[in-house]
């Protein structure tokens, strides 16, 4: 698979160039662009969810776009078996919890747990980090997306 056929989206870069892209970072790929595809990385968070820098990097290398690990994406999920949040058992994740999958800038899940403070439905300014493969254990949900984007340039 050529880097144009990978979709555009949230990465984890795993491999570093000399062209300025450290490894194990988050990144949003651009399958397109001028002067060709390209990586950004997060420059803030806004409501648990990464904004991309408007400035990238070019990816070396048709090739260098297989090593980007993919990511599921950042958004609300609905628990879909009971699990914990690693091997410790610190945090229990419950059947039916809604949770926001989130990443920090080394692109390690965070899950936040949304909810009512009286009449308000607040996100929550922290989160459990989570392994990686306790992700399987979510549901993706369909949440309106008002401005019409997705937040990622």
């Amino acid at each position: 698979m050529s880097d144009s056929k990978r979709d555009c989206g949230i990465y984890r870069t795993t491999v570093p160039s000399i062209d300025g892209i450290i490894a194990d970072r988050l990144v949003y790929y651009h399958n397109h662009g001028d002067p060709g595809a390209g990586i950004y990385y997060a420059d803030r968070w806004v409501n648990n969810r990464a904004v991309f820098s408007k400035k990238g990097h070019t990816v070396p290398s048709p090739d260098y776009a297989q090593s980007l690990d993919s990511l599921p994406k950042e958004g609300f999920y609905r628990v879909e078996a009971k699990f914990h949040c690693c091997d410790k058992n610190c945090r229990e994740f419950r059947f039916g919890e809604l949770v926001q999958l989130g990443y920090d800038g080394q692109a390690k899940p965070i899950l936040f747990l949304p909810g009512y403070r009286g009449e308000r439905f607040e996100l929550p300014e922290s989160g459990i980090p989570v392994a990686r493969d306790r992700l399987d254990y979510l549901e993706p949900l369909s949440i309106q997306n008002f401005d019409g984007g997705n937040g990622h340039g």
